[in-house]
């Protein structure tokens, strides 16, 4: 009956860690939530790269 407790603790914590982790499903959503924009190549003038948006798009903010 111990061991059943103890699961449910395991259990409880690793939810808990699971529920913090964000998750995106794309490069784009994952730029979209950093709040900026998807260009191809390279970033024009105002904006500079933060990342990609996946093949030869980058991901840009202001």
């Amino acid at each position: 009956m111990r061991i059943l407790f103890l699961l449910l603790a395991v259990l409880f914590v690793v939810l808990q860690a699971v529920a913090g982790e964000p998750f995106f499903s794309s490069p784009m959503r994952a730029c979209r939530f950093r709040r900026g924009f998807c260009f191809p190549w390279q970033c024009r003038r105002p904006f500079y790269r933060v990342g990609s948006c996946g093949g030869f798009r980058s991901c840009c903010v202001r």
